[in-house]
């Protein structure tokens, strides 16, 4: 077997040789934890999903850490919201700047609350309209949550 080829399950169709799988850890050394389910409320994902490609990426790429517990580097609580649980994410693009919001208050689930693009150039501020939806959406997540549990 010697220099020959195998295929990881973790990594399908990923050829590696026999003696080499430390890159299976390479990822901040995340692999092998639980990953976090993500649940979508309301629009956001069908928001989401009309970003630019690269805003998608980079949002997706945030929201990957947060499903480990990590925290990516453009990830900031949420003005307006007391403690660290509601979180959002900012991506800038040619077209504007991007937002998502999720929360981590639940152990074993994370939350997308609400995706939108900041129009106004006026202020870093999330406008009201933007956040009386997200405590709305916030609201109906922790309804979800409890219904789960029972």
């Amino acid at each position: 077997m010697r220099g020959a080829a195998l295929t990881v399950p973790e990594f399908v169709g990923a050829p590696v040789h026999e003696h080499d799988y430390s890159y299976k850890d390479t990822y901040s050394g995340i692999l092998g934890e639980p990953l976090k389910p993500i649940r979508w409320v309301g629009s956001s994902r069908r928001d989401l999903k009309t970003f630019p490609k690269t805003v998608r990426r980079h949002m997706g790429q945030a929201l990957y850490a947060a499903q480990f517990g990590e925290e990516y580097p453009s990830v900031r609580a949420l003005k307006g919201r007391a403690g660290r649980s509601v979180l959002e994410i900012v991506a800038r693009d040619v077209s504007g700047t991007y937002r998502a919001v999720y929360t981590v208050r639940f152990r074993d689930v994370i939350y997308v609350l609400h995706a939108f693009q900041k129009k106004s150039k006026k202020g870093i501020a999330t406008p009201k309209m933007e956040m009386d939806l997200i405590a709305l959406r916030l609201a109906a997540a922790e309804k979800d949550y409890r219904d789960r549990q029972n």
